[in-house]
């Protein structure tokens, strides 16, 4: 039945793309001046956080080094505390394709250089940074210009949530997304191997991938404990102590406006009501589940055609680095290349965010996001033993949800969650600026970049000469 209501829904969604058919994602705007060939010094930036925090990192790194026309040098990732990982950037994506298809935007190097004075080798130190959170535009165009200038290089750490999401100008945050859904590519290997891991479970039909987020770190920020026996609790309390700010949260009260992260159960009687049955076929997304296998055991039992990427992979590549970047990037990228996408924490979530920006980039892919507040009081209510009408009433809940069309965003949502509409274009459009680029866009910039340098040689050839002359 779902298949029916989201065909239904999907329907709309065509008849709405139809309709402003002239609306598609935009890779590159036209035109666009590349980066000038003097800048004004070098940006490090350390990323911290997890892989997909790192991610939108690197596209506020991108962003800054233009704004300040700087050099950009190959953003450092944290050695996740949690995931023991150093596997740097390199590890983990392709470098080449990184720097190449941002060429048009900011200079990059993979480290700063070194130079000769007075006969000796000498290094650039970079001046270090401490940014504030959610910077400005003005904060990079004149605290941190100007140390960039007194010291040629400027090193931001850390550099989470360090530059203002919602910024007033369409280009910078069309740079974000080129930088993100472009740029932003995986190692082969680990392209390979997911697409392996995609192929596997399609040729069996369609496939729905979940992200579910029941996890220790997550169920501690949300302070969600009663479910737990006293042991558990204290783990999570511990967990929450050391980690987060101290702030007295009521499990009843949190529950009750959709502040806790679905359960296992509850994700797999959503997906009943909405006429999924026992012959779907879903892979998880997630690390290892808190609670144990006894909170498992009813989603298993409604659903049993379940994988990871664990089961689904072959070659063993990822049994043997369980806790490490490459499964949450294989991860990221089955989820993206689901026929559905289900989320069940997307609020503080960043590698649901992500996703759920991707997805709708690309095509306005299928998702189901559950409100989690308007579905609470039916969940409270069938623990009561009020289960008259539960199906129905989950059916309709989510039938008011979003299934991956555009929309407006509307704070909290996040810029990374829905680029809608600076990332789109129009193919007929009264304001030249909502213009889409031509189909040779990329030929017209490269032209464009080899004009400029050949100008810029003219100029330096020009200079030397009169300098000689005199």
């Amino acid at each position: 039945m779902l298949w029916i209501v989201l065909s239904l829904k999907e329907c709309k969604f065509i008849l709405y793309v139809h309709l402003f058919r002239f609306i598609i994602r935009v890779s590159c705007k036209f035109p666009y001046a590349a980066p000038p060939t003097e800048t004004n010094g070098y940006l490090r930036v350390r990323c911290n956080g997890g892989l997909n925090q790192q991610r939108s990192a690197i596209c506020n790194a991108v962003l800054a080094a233009r704004i300040m026309n700087a050099t950009l040098v190959l953003p450092e990732l944290d050695a996740n505390s949690f995931w023991h990982d150093d596997s740097g950037f390199h590890g983990i994506y392709d470098v080449e394709h990184f720097i190449n298809s941002l060429r048009y935007d900011v200079k990059i190097v993979e480290r700063i250089p070194e130079f000769r004075k007075n006969g000796k080798i000498k290094k650039i130190k970079a001046f270090q940074i401490r940014p504030p959170r959610d910077a400005p535009i003005s904060w990079y165009t004149t605290f941190a210009l100007e140390k960039m200038k007194e010291h040629n290089a400027i090193y931001l750490t850390p550099f989470s949530h360090r530059l203002a999401e919602e910024i007033d100008y369409p280009e910078y945050q069309r740079l974000r997304c080129r930088v993100n859904y472009h740029a932003l590519r995986f190692k082969p290997h680990i392209m390979e191997l997911s697409n392996s891991i995609v192929n596997r479970l399609r040729a069996q039909g369609h496939f729905m991938a979940i992200h579910l987020r029941f996890e220790m770190d997550m169920l501690a920020f949300a302070g969600c404990f009663d479910i737990f026996t006293p042991e558990e609790q204290k783990i999570l309390k511990k967990y929450r102590e050391e980690n987060f700010a101290a702030k007295k949260l009521v499990y009843s009260e949190r529950r009750a406006i959709g502040k806790c992260p679905l359960t296992p159960e509850e994700v797999s009687l959503i997906l009943r009501a909405m006429g999924f049955d026992n012959s779907t076929r879903i892979y998880l997304a997630a690390g290892e589940l808190f609670g144990g296998d006894r909170f498992m055991k009813p989603f298993r039992s409604l659903f049993p055609r379940l994988e990871n990427h664990s089961t689904v992979d072959t070659t063993g590549e990822l049994a043997k680095n369980t806790h490490g970047l490459l499964g949450s990037a294989v991860d990221y990228m089955v989820c993206l290349l689901a026929d559905i996408f289900m989320p069940t924490y997307d609020g503080p979530s960043n590698f649901a965010n992500n996703l759920l920006g991707h997805r709708l980039y690309y095509g306005f892919r299928t998702t189901i996001r559950p409100d989690r507040k308007a579905l609470a009081r039916i969940f409270i209510d069938r623990e009561k033993g009020q289960t008259a009408g539960f199906e129905e009433a989950v059916r309709q809940v989510m039938l008011s949800t979003n299934f991956g069309g555009p929309h407006k965003r509307l704070p909290p949502e996040s810029f990374y969650t829905n680029s809608w509409p600076e990332c789109f274009c129009q193919t007929s459009a009264s304001n030249p600026a909502d213009k889409c680029p031509p189909d040779n866009v990329l030929n017209i910039l490269d032209s464009q970049l080899a004009t400029e340098r050949i100008d810029d040689s003219e100029s330096i050839a020009s200079n030397f000469t009169s300098d000689v002359d005199k």
